[in-house]
């Protein structure tokens, strides 16, 4: 069966390290998950292939370093809430900055709250600047390819969350840094360390299509069969009669 490549590229002196490599997805199903028994009497998402494919599907982006906030605190020379991000390196002046590595010293980047006036992301991060994770990996898809890039699905860390984007992978050739969001709906106040190879991105590859949409009515007929059909079974009726295996490696 004929696979397509994504390939995910550093710099040389960071590679070596084998730091936080990025991974299949599958590779990293929650225990809580993996613990579930789907029976007869007892159906749980264990049994339920649409939620497994959401947390198989694609690629893992780690963490590549440390990093501290503080957010959300009363800045004690301003007397304004502030934020405070700190990564415990100095990469602006270590060998690694001056061979290029996309990892963050002491200044954070940012995307101002003006970027996102009136989604609700800003009052989510409590209307202070969106910091950026700078992520050290280029990622090349074959031609005609994009990537979607969300949070991990199903499975993510309930700090924070990458906003999600799509990048044409097949043409642009730098790499990609994802801004944050804190979840102030359940941590109004945050300080915290993201730790180093905390799953921070699931890349989604696709192929860029066109599609037109299309509106039809069934008949009752035609909707009766197709849930008689399904029904015949007790456990794994999506999995036996309609599910797809897919491969991720």
């Amino acid at each position: 069966m004929f696979e397509r490549i994504i390939e995910f590229s550093t710099q040389e002196d960071y590679f070596k390290l084998q730091e936080d490599l990025p991974e299949p997805i599958k590779l990293n199903i929650p225990e809580w998950f993996k613990k579930l028994q789907h029976e007869t009497k007892n159906k749980t998402v264990k049994g339920c292939m649409p939620f497994l494919d959401t947390l198989t599907t694609g690629y893992l982006l780690r963490l590549a370093q440390d990093t501290s906030i503080k957010h959300n605190f009363i800045n004690t020379e301003t007397k304004q809430l502030d934020s405070f991000y700190y990564t415990g390196s100095d990469i602006d002046s270590s060998i690694f900055h001056a061979k290029s590595i996309n990892l963050a010293g002491p200044t954070p980047n940012i995307h101002a709250t003006s970027q996102l006036q009136g989604s609700p992301h800003v009052e989510k991060n409590k209307n202070l600047n969106f910091y950026k994770f700078l992520n050290p990996w280029i990622i090349k898809t074959p031609s005609g390819y994009s990537c979607l890039f969300v949070p991990p699905l199903n499975n993510s860390d309930d700090r924070f969350s990458i906003i999600p984007g799509i990048v044409d992978t097949d043409v642009f050739p730098n790499e990609i840094n994802f801004p944050f969001v804190i979840n102030g709906d359940k941590y109004p106040q945050l300080d915290t360390i993201f730790k180093k190879g905390t799953p921070y991105v699931q890349v989604i590859p696709f192929k860029r299509e066109k599609w037109k949409m299309k509106l039809k009515a069934k008949t009752t007929k035609e909707m009766r069969e197709g849930k008689t059909f399904y029904g015949l079974n007790i456990l794994h009726n999506y999995k036996q009669k309609f599910w797809n295996k897919k491969s991720w490696r």
